[in-house]
């Protein structure tokens, strides 16, 4: 247990960059933290902690050692919250990140019924995007995520997770009132677009390589007049007249004045959202609930 305190100063050495803020984040003094580190130095033989530069840095061995600590620590963790669970000690806790769309529809009630009925669970929620969603959900940094993919796009999701699909949520277009294609109730095609300029979407988003791919399959590159991820921003250019935008559906849900929804043509990108956990092991009580939840409030979507 000694090493496993030494490891957990290391680790926070290597956030805070120094020997201070390691001891506040773990809860000993700095002289503990201090000695930790000398004695786990001894322990392996060299140098772990770069002492002459400010902040303080880890060394490439302390680097090493700290990444593959970290997970361990992850380990422990989960493994003391399975046993906690298991002799009913505590409620547990959850982690849950989630992509920002899902975060301003359905995820709220999803907590709010959560807290209704885990009034006792420690929970924490985090707003990323997908590229960093899923390396915090697999390092353990989450315990569960929000997610989504789309066919046409490489699949991040790897074997470490198990997904639970809830529902699909197709594009949608965004077009100004005046625009031509605004006065049709039909579904439109992207091939429709091609030629319009497009808002929104930053090269390499999942966002925008989910729609590349649909317009490559269509024929055409989109011409970007403005490259964002801020939907409030794209709606902001449509509803200005200043180009269309393709969103996802969620994000088209509560358009502003000056903006017309219009459905796609089956066929046109669908992002597929579901929720993440790690794999292997029982599965604690918090996200089985959670993921029940979540299943209740999107069903019929």
């Amino acid at each position: 247990m000694t090493q496993v305190r030494a490891i957990q100063v290391l680790t926070e050495l290597g956030r805070e960059g120094s020997f201070s803020g390691a001891a506040q984040a773990v809860g000993i003094t700095q002289s503990a933290a201090s000695q930790h580190i000398a004695a786990l130095e001894g322990h392996v033989g060299t140098i772990l902690v770069d002492r002459g530069v400010r902040p303080l840095e880890l060394t490439e061995a302390g680097a090493v050692l700290a990444r593959h600590g970290a997970a361990i620590l992850t380990h422990l963790d989960d493994a003391q919250q399975s046993l906690d669970e298991i002799v009913g000690r505590q409620a547990g806790r959850l982690r849950i990140g989630s992509f920002p769309t899902a975060l301003t529809s359905f995820v709220p009630q999803v907590l709010s019924r959560l807290r209704a009925v885990s009034p006792d669970l420690e929970l924490t929620v985090v707003d990323d995007h997908m590229p960093a969603l899923l390396p915090r959900l697999e390092s353990g940094e989450l315990d569960m995520a929000v997610v989504y993919e789309a066919a046409g796009t490489p699949s991040a999701i790897t074997h470490r997770l198990t997904v639970v699909p809830l529902f699909e949520d197709p594009y949608r277009a965004l077009l100004p009132v005046r625009h031509r294609l605004a006065r049709t109730d039909r579904r439109l095609r992207l091939a429709d677009l091609k030629d319009e300029p497009w808002v929104g979407g930053r090269p390499g988003s999942a966002w925008y390589r989910i729609l590349l791919a649909a317009c490559r399959a269509d024929g055409f590159e989109p011409r970007a007049l403005l490259s964002t991820d801020d939907h409030r921003a794209v709606q902001a250019f449509v509803a200005a007249g200043l180009g269309i935008g393709v969103v996802p559906g969620l994000a088209a849900a509560q358009a502003p004045a000056g903006v017309t929804v219009r459905d796609l043509h089956p066929g046109g990108p669908v992002r597929r959202i579901g929720v993440a956990h790690r794999s292997g092991g029982p599965v604690p009580a918090p996200i089985r609930t959670a993921v029940a939840l979540l299943q209740q409030v999107t069903a019929g979507r």
